[in-house]
């Protein structure tokens, strides 16, 4: 007869669950024990480190839209996964996280690792169990896949070390748990919003003069019912970080990004718009909406719970992206005035003729956007692209372009430092054979390093660019331009990653002037396997929003004479395009 930790990875497959991600540990022996035995029909990926275990998981969930699943071992092994698992929780990721715990009857204590997961995972989890008996999995574990799915969030089982090896006739069954009344199955339906919310968006819609769009990562799968609504209302696209492959960069009718990150167009078509439509976005920064009461908002979201949640709508449109915008789609006027959308497009090649200036300054220090915009051009259409958090992310979102049929992901509402390397591998692990790619920092990568090894030892057709600047850039210029105060504490102790690479059997590049870029990247590109490409780049290349405001103006003068490197930041800041940044808002300041 089967024991519990049996019980649990024959539901995991019959969940079609296909990879587990994780550490061993002697809390989890059970566990793993079954995952050998079985190993033909799912895979256990090792990591080096817990939380980025909890990374790919997350990460394998939004590549593949399937349950991602992740295992750590008792106390810090399980308190290691949380980062991982916040960033699955605040993007709405379906995943289960599977920990140990130490013997049942040594719970509370004093024992070693004696730590009550299940108490420490409750504000991160939708779902939190602690699994009793081997009849008690038997219903626990395929309600723990099924609530991660149907909640889009992170659940939680905890299993004692002992309680693993019980088995089936072993356990206390109560009269009410009958054997195998629970389905291993995943049921789902459409998802239609109301009749009347549909009559009220389509009024809103057909009656504004300029319609804005902003769209998310939930509409990654409406990109042609997007394009039709966008077409249809003359309405500009600007596209949330976790929005940016629901269109390709190149759309005559997308404004790129929107946000710190983003682009001057975006940022003007909300500012100007008279309605705004928002698609699977729930971006969080406010101050990049239309004021409120400027603009009649609708909004499309699949869960109720995030209709309103960031722009006063009139209009909540409960559904499916694709269902939804097919049924708006219908009733919409196709809008003869185009001057809108014309004049946004306009913008947007000002913005693009702007950016094209910073990506081909030949000078050295290297440039960021030099190498970013190369790096991006090289990458083939069925490319996946990660980003980590930092300034590495500002120069991803705006210097490569994705292509149609191009995959793009980051930790969006958490921002956390150090997942572009674990997104990356998890691509890789999904979509055996698809190039993968993934910018970072210095600083992120630095936290994950030993991760390369993984990506080696899968083989993986990867490149790292790693922008070495010797800075945490993006918490440098936040000091400055958030409140005016120097930077401090910031600089990195230098690490060669082009040898790192090679110390755990990958390959290492390295580049440093403008000339030497195009052939590094061209001999990285042309290499098998896990590549890391060291660029060395200006520590002091400013990092700023499209349009400066004007108390980030004021901040970032107060904090300049003070900080590090301050005559080498004036020099940046003197020439295009951050020169026409700064006067424009020197002026309204």
């Amino acid at each position: 007869m089967p024991n519990a930790a049996e019980i649990l990875v024959d539901t995991l497959i019959n969940w079609k669950v296909e990879v587990v991600f994780g550490l061993p540990g002697d809390g989890i022996n059970g566990i793993m024990e079954a995952l050998r035995t079985r190993q033909d029909r799912i895979r256990f990926v090792q990591v080096r480190h817990e939380e980025s275990a909890a990374f790919m998981a997350c990460a394998y969930a939004k590549w593949t839209g399937r349950l991602g699943v992740c295992l750590a071992t008792s106390g810090p092994g399980g308190t290691h996964l949380l980062t991982g698992l916040y960033d699955a929780k605040l993007d709405q990721a379906p995943v289960l996280a599977i920990t140990g715990m130490q013997f049942h009857d040594l719970i509370e204590t004093f024992t070693q690792q004696d730590v009550d997961l299940t108490r420490a995972f409750n504000d991160v989890a939708i779902f939190n169990a602690q699994v009793s008996d081997a009849a008690h999995m038997e219903n626990l574990a395929s309600l723990a896949c099924r609530s991660a799915l149907a909640r889009r969030g992170v659940a939680h089982l905890s299993i004692a070390s002992d309680v693993q090896e019980n088995e089936l006739p072993e356990a206390d069954r109560s009269k009410r748990n009958r054997p195998s009344h629970t389905p291993d199955r995943w049921f789902e339906g459409s998802r239609l919003p109301a009749a009347d919310q549909l009559d009220q968006a389509v009024e809103i819609l057909n009656a504004a003069k300029k319609v804005a769009i902003l769209a998310g990562r939930g509409a990654l799968g409406a990109r042609e019912e997007l394009e039709r609504a966008s077409d249809l209302l003359a309405a500009p696209v600007a596209k949330a970080l976790l929005g940016k492959a629901v269109l390709p960069d190149d759309h005559p009718n997308t404004t790129g990004g929107i946000g710190i990150l983003g682009t001057r167009a975006s940022q003007d078509a909300l500012s100007e718009c008279d309605a705004l439509l928002i698609v699977g976005s729930t971006f969080p920064y406010i101050e990049y909406y239309p004021e409120p009461g400027k603009a009649r908002g609708v909004q499309i979201d699949r869960d109720a719970q995030r209709i309103g949640l960031r722009y006063p709508v009139e209009a909540g449109l409960v559904g499916d992206a694709a269902d939804t915008l097919r049924l708006l789609n219908e009733r919409l006027e196709r809008k003869s005035d185009r001057s809108f959308l014309e004049k946004a497009r306009q913008e947007m090649t000002r913005w693009r003729d702007a950016m094209a200036l910073s990506e081909a300054k030949p000078d050295v220090p290297l440039k960021p956007q030099l190498v970013v915009k190369a790096f991006g051009r090289r990458m083939p259409e069925n490319a996946i692209l990660a980003a980590d958090s930092g300034q590495n992310t500002e120069m991803a979102a705006r210097h490569i372009d994705m292509k149609a049929g191009q995959a793009f992901g980051v930790s969006g509402a958490l921002a956390s430092m150090a997942c572009g390397l674990p997104y990356a591998i998890a691509a890789g692990i999904a979509f055996p054979g698809r190039p993968i790619f993934t910018v970072v920092g210095d600083g992120g990568l630095a936290m994950q390093l030993g991760e390369f090894s993984t990506a080696v030892r899968h083989g993986i057709p990867l490149k790292v660019l790693v922008l070495k600047n010797g800075m945490l850039n993006q918490i440098a210029w936040e000091q400055m331009m958030f409140l005016g105060n120097p930077q401090f504490g910031c600089e990195l102790q230098p690490i060669d990653f082009a040898m790192a690479a090679e110390a755990m059997g990958g390959i290492g590049y390295s580049v440093s002037r403008p000339e030497e870029v195009e052939g590094v990247l061209e001999a990285a590109f042309a290499t098998q396997g896990p590549v890391i490409i060291e660029a060395v780049v200006d520590a002091y290349e400013p990092m700023m929003p499209p349009r400066m405001p004007p108390d980030y103006a004021r901040n970032f003068r107060k904090a300049l004479p003070d900080t590090p490197g301050h005559d080498q930041i004036e020099d940046n800041v003197g020439e295009e395009p951050l020169k026409s940044m700064m006067s424009e808002v020197s002026e309204e300041a």
